[in-house]
């Protein structure tokens, strides 16, 4: 009988545990997760008080897209960035009479800025 209450005790602490672990591990993952910025908002922080002021509504008003680089984009990234595809995140509604709108190219970290253009 105590030996059955030591394994009963001993069960219900291992469960206890790898509850436990699962709900640490879990939170940690949420908190990395929650301190990357979107990337519409890495976009719009690598733009200039000008650029910036282009922009009527907010800078979520944009399209996100996975590209793979070409010769327009090479002209307008690093020239050592080595990789075939970008992402680019296009602002809407910021085309001047001279030019389209504003594009800016980062890397598939989601964080680098590569360069910045217009679309045609």
């Amino acid at each position: 009988m105590k030996k059955s209450i030591k394994w009963l005790i001993l069960g219900t602490l291992g469960i206890l545990l790898i509850l436990m672990i699962i709900g640490i591990v879990s939170f940690y993952s949420a908190s990395l997760n929650h301190r990357q910025l979107p990337i519409e908002m890495v976009a719009y922080n690598s733009l200039t008080d000008e650029e910036r002021t282009l922009i009527p509504v907010s800078p979520k008003d944009s399209i996100v897209k996975k590209v793979h680089v070409n010769d327009d984009i090479k002209k307008s990234i690093d020239k050592g960035f080595g990789r075939d595809e970008v992402y680019s995140v296009t602002f809407n509604n910021t085309e001047t009479d001279s030019s389209g709108n504003l594009v800016v190219f980062i890397d598939l970290d989601r964080q680098t800025v590569l360069g910045k253009g217009v679309a045609n």
